[in-house]
């Protein structure tokens, strides 16, 4: 909803879909286990004074002929690394919705933020706003995947706030979600915002970018490193 706040600074008229994206799954089992709420989101839009609401089908996403977008090298790294695909998944789809819907302007949210950058590369003539993630009280980054985590699991989650507020080197960012023995490390790097090249943090534009699983849920966070040097 909190996009959909933004949107409304923008436009009176507020386009959504709901459509869960097949080309950015890397399997049939992950794309099964991905939280579908089709009521509580037509509700959530409602209240939040989106104006048009769209739930297409996967025909009218992708017709016969449709064209592939390509992530390229930053596609390939990180979230790409991790989840072959999805990058390319992930722009065909923006990119379809882009030519479909006419947008002068789209949001989205800084949590994904290897998304977000790859998405300008092919925005076009469209704006693209960052949203600002939007967190719980001890800083976990809201996101559906949250419900799968079990009571212990999402305290354990926590970790991963606390180490990107707290660290200042990469060694100090791992070691902290280290020691929470629930996580296990997929990447912690500090990297360039535009090139996604590691970076030290006392170069401009640093960000502590995370990934990892509590619970066989993957978790995903960043943030900006700013004067912490």
């Amino acid at each position: 909803s909190s996009l959909f706040a933004i949107a409304k600074k923008y436009s009176e008229h507020v386009v959504a879909s709901i459509f869960v994206n097949p080309l950015q799954f890397e399997s049939e089992e992950d794309l099964a286990k991905y939280p579908r709420t089709p009521d509580i989101d037509i509700d959530i839009a409602a209240a939040s004074g989106v104006t048009h609401l769209w739930l297409p089908t996967q025909s009218e996403i992708y017709p016969e002929g449709f064209t592939k977008q390509s992530a390229g090298p930053i596609g390939d790294i990180y979230e790409g690394k991790s989840r072959p695909g999805h990058f390319d998944g992930v722009l065909t789809v923006v990119r379809r919705l882009f030519d479909l819907v006419n947008p002068k302007v789209a949001i989205f949210g800084e949590k994904d933020f290897q998304q977000l950058q790859l998405i300008k590369t092919i925005a076009g003539e469209v704006e693209i706003i960052t949203a600002p993630t939007i967190r719980d009280s001890d800083g976990l980054a809201l996101s559906s995947r949250n419900i799968r985590l079990t009571a212990d699991g999402r305290v354990a989650a926590s970790v991963i706030h606390r180490a990107l507020t707290q660290s200042t080197t990469e060694d100090e960012l791992r070691a902290i979600l280290q020691s929470e023995t629930a996580f296990t490390l997929d990447y912690a790097d500090f990297i360039d915002e535009m090139t996604f090249n590691h970076a030290q943090l006392d170069t401009q534009h640093v960000r502590a970018i995370v990934a990892g699983w509590i619970n066989g849920v993957r978790l995903i966070d960043n943030m900006p490193m700013g004067n912490r040097a």
